[in-house]
């Protein structure tokens, strides 16, 4: 497993943008394929998108294709999510996780992330 630290979340009016990063320690970085999820108050984890280890495969939610945007810096290694046209729907802590072994497609279960990080919250105001 690994350590990952997200940052950028916060209070936004509806039709705002945000852009949440997420930085991996270690040095295989670049090996992973890397996940966003989501949890609402009472509602399980979901999921939001996911960016293959190189970078130019991406896959999403129905509820946010179009609006979010998942990118990758392997030299940084970090991983971000543009959050474009929020909705007070999309207001849940959103966490990014790395996939549970190296060079895999991109995927979209939960049981296929093993490294998570403690979240972020992001709050969308009607």
């Amino acid at each position: 497993q690994v350590q990952l630290v997200e940052s950028g979340g916060g209070l936004v009016q509806a039709g705002g943008s945000l852009r949440l990063s997420c930085a991996a320690a270690g040095r295989t970085f670049s090996y992973y394929t890397m996940g966003w999820f989501r949890q609402a108050p009472g509602k399980e984890r979901e999921f939001v998108g996911t960016i293959v280890w190189h970078g130019a495969v991406t896959e999403y939610a129905d509820s946010v294709k179009g609006r979010f945007t998942i990118s990758r810096d392997n030299a940084k290694n970090t991983v971000y999510l543009q959050m474009n046209s929020l909705q007070s729907e999309d207001t849940a802590v959103y966490y990014c996780a790395r996939a549970a072994r190296p060079w895999t497609h991109v995927t979209d279960s939960v049981a296929s992330f093993d490294s998570w990080g403690q979240g972020t919250q992001v709050t969308v105001s009607s």
